[in-house]
């Protein structure tokens, strides 16, 4: 019996070592037939490392997560030398900790001078940038002041547009009066937080200015800024006059990048219609005006027999084409999405000059990571995350086998060819749909359900009509020839903005969705990752994870009530789920921001209205059903303390208790008290009732440098 069972126990580890056998053989058979793709994680490992650094609040996670990359790699190189399975592991676990301590040191080499609190000053500081706001009225002026201690080395200032004139130019020094605040942080958890923008941006105060600017020194004549912006602003306003009325303001959008003169209505429409990417300057305008030039260069130079047997036509068309869009590039503002689509235009163009395919998956690696290299903490934002899923989405898809055969070109009636066209414009638009919309949903808590409708007409629309006669209208109007152009390009724009606004006003044309848990969030990109960057068969494994997050996205219910971090503003979620708030007067901002954290867009209405509050002018008391059981919420709304035996009174019977001020030791609710004290170290609250429990905007340690300013 002994020797029987030595000889089992004596099997089984044999066993067990052929079955971990047998996985990494068939692991390693996976990695083999994918080996072209492995080059294709490498910017996912440098943004795992990024996001990881954002998602974690202090330095001992950062050294932990750097730390554990390091002897996953080790560990991947020793145990699989020979094997690609170790390699792979190891070289993604480098990347990755590279990817946290870039984004760390370049936080750190920020070091960005920002305001400690609100100030009204008068100052002298020069314009580093102009931008014209003429739909808001107003004009936004980045100023630089490196000698005065009391302000921020850089800041911004929004000034009324009849206070502006002609000598209000980059490179001047100017004197006027402003009240400046530090960068604003998330007003409630989920909310946008512009105190991370501002960081990276070097902007150290945001404010107002009044009365009359005074130029102290005009504008350096050679300075080349100054130029460009004045030549900038100088085409925005004469493409805007050529065309005039709405269809003006979009179409010096095109030209310029200039979203200044767009009324609200129209950017709304085209946002709810998916239609705003084509206000923002970016791979489509670019892709296009570098078109036009290689197409114009290739077709004026094959005119000539000579040139067209003799000369490399191509390549020069590519660099006729690349000298476009760096000018258009820098024209534009060089803004980073802009200087992203440039930097993959011109590996296009280099792949084209080599005679290589280069519209790949390779090359949106590529352009992704260079522009995590140099801009790591663009990653984080919309417009990173936007851009690069709809080219990954869309050739992911044009390169599976299936698609191809169906829309590979063939020698069949024209009417045959439109409809494959048309079929593969749906497609595309289907799938790039569907790709941003989670990225969509998770930061604007809105996204447009017909873009990819729109699309099919939008896209070409603007891409082969639009900007190809804007182009010809500009040249045109060196010999005083452009006016009929002009009028075909205004009745162009008129049918894109009546689609975006028949769209948009379609009903259920919007999904809303409450703040989105990160984690959900995080399980839809890596499963996006996965099922696009593999070719076999395992990249369907990437749908379980892509399921997972967005049910989790769903069932998720929006907060009960929300408060600002100073205490001032609170909505209280009703059982229809429109939002009731503490303070009827509140702004058109605080009401917008309500709206898109808790995903509805229904009118807040005021908590003295509710059947179950009772309010005055100093306070309010609320009664909430929630989980089976009553939530009494009281809250003050006004500078003048309530009498202290009532206040302590009203505390106790109290669940939660709302302030914008500090309350006195008497004050006992049962469950939360939510003052200044508090509210200072949480910031502000997003509060679930069923089942119980709170969301801060400030975490505890919190170590990341624009939050140790606030």
């Amino acid at each position: 019996m002994r020797g029987i069972l030595g000889a089992r126990t004596s099997i089984a580890p044999a066993g067990r070592q052929s079955d971990r056998a047998s996985l990494i053989d068939r692991l390693e058979a996976h990695l083999e037939r994918e080996r072209d793709q492995l080059p294709l994680w490498l910017p996912v490992a440098l943004g795992l490392g990024i996001a990881t650094w954002f998602g974690l609040a202090d330095r001992n996670g950062w050294i932990a997560f750097i730390l554990g990359m390091a002897g996953l790699a080790v560990a991947g190189f020793a145990f699989g030398r020979r094997l690609r399975l170790g390699r792979s592991i190891g070289i993604f676990a480098i990347v990755a900790a590279l990817g946290c301590a870039l984004i760390w040191a370049r936080a750190e080499y920020r070091a960005t001078d920002t305001l400690d609190r609100p100030v009204v000053s008068r100052f002298t500081a020069e314009i580093v940038s102009v931008e014209h706001l003429p739909a808001r009225e107003s004009v936004r002026l980045m100023m630089r002041n490196p000698g005065d201690p009391e302000l921020p080395e850089q800041f911004r200032v929004n000034l009324a547009e009849d206070m502006v004139t002609d000598a209000v130019a980059v490179g001047a020094w100017v004197t006027l009066d402003a009240r400046l605040m530090p960068p604003p942080g998330a007003t409630v958890p989920g909310g946008y937080d512009f105190a991370q923008r501002a960081w990276f941006e070097r902007i150290g105060a945001t404010g107002r200015a009044w009365g009359e600017v005074e130029i102290v020194r005009s504008a350096a004549g050679d300075s080349w800024r100054g130029w460009l912006e004045e030549r900038r602003a100088t085409l925005a306003a004469h493409v805007a006059d050529r065309v005039g009325g709405r269809e003006g303001a979009i179409a010096a959008t095109l030209a310029t990048g200039d979203r200044g003169r767009i009324a609200e209505e129209d950017a709304e429409a085209m946002r709810r219609s998916g239609l705003a990417h084509l206000l923002a300057i970016s791979g489509l305008h670019v892709t296009a005006v570098i078109g036009v030039a290689l197409l114009l260069t290739l077709k004026l130079l094959a005119l000539s027999p000579k040139l067209a047997l003799n000369a490399p036509l191509i390549l020069i068309a590519a660099g006729a084409g690349a000298l476009a869009g760096l000018a258009y590039t820098l024209f534009t503002g060089a803004e980073v999405p802009t200087v992203r689509a440039c930097i993959a235009a011109m590996l296009v163009l280099i792949g084209v000059a080599l005679g290589r395919d280069a519209i790949t998956l390779r090359l949106v690696a590529t352009g992704a990571l260079v522009v995590l290299l140099f801009w790591p903490e663009t990653l984080v934002g919309p417009s990173f995350q936007l851009s690069f899923a709809a080219v990954t989405a869309i050739i992911a898809l044009h390169e599976h086998p299936r698609t191809k055969k169906l829309l590979s070109r063939r020698d069949e009636p024209w009417t045959a060819k439109m409809g494959r066209f048309t079929l593969g414009l749906l497609l595309t638009g289907l799938v790039v749909e569907i790709a941003l919309m989670p990225i969509a949903l998770f930061h604007f808590n809105k996204a447009g359900l017909y873009g990819a409708l729109a699309n099919i007409v939008a896209i070409p629309l603007t891409s082969f009509v639009i900007i190809p006669l804007e182009a010809l209208a500009l040249f045109l109007d060196i010999f005083g020839l452009g006016a009929p152009v002009w009028w075909l390009v205004g009745q162009t724009l008129g049918l894109l903005l009546d689609i975006a606004h028949g769209v948009s006003t379609t009903p259920s044309a919007v999904a809303l969705l409450p703040a989105m848990p990160m984690a959900a969030y995080a399980l839809m990109i890596v499963g996006g990752l996965w099922l696009c960057l593999w070719k076999s068969g395992w990249r369907v494994w990437g749908l379980a994870p892509i399921l997972a997050g967005a049910i989790w996205a769903l069932v998720t219910p929006p907060a009960d009530i929300l408060v600002t971090g100073d205490g001032r503003h609170m909505a209280i979620r009703e059982s229809d789920g429109t939002l009731a708030l503490l303070r009827p007067r509140a702004g058109d901002y605080v009401r917008d921001m309500f709206n898109e954290t808790s995903g509805v867009e229904d009118v807040a209405g005021a908590l003295d209205d509710l059947p179950t509050a009772w309010c005055n002018a100093d306070s309010c008391r609320a009664t909430l059903w929630r989980g089976g059981r009553q939530w009494r919420i009281f809250a003050t709304r006004s500078r003048y303390y309530l009498p202290y035996p009532d206040l302590v009174r009203e505390c106790a019977a109290a669940d939660i208790v709302i302030s914008d001020r500090r309350m006195p030791e008497g004050c006992t609710p049962r469950w939360l008290l939510a003052d200044r004290t508090m509210l200072r170290e949480t910031g502000g609250l997003a509060i679930s009732l069923s089942p119980p429990g709170v969301k801060t905007v400030l975490e505890p340690g919190d170590d990341r440098p624009w939050r140790r300013r606030q």
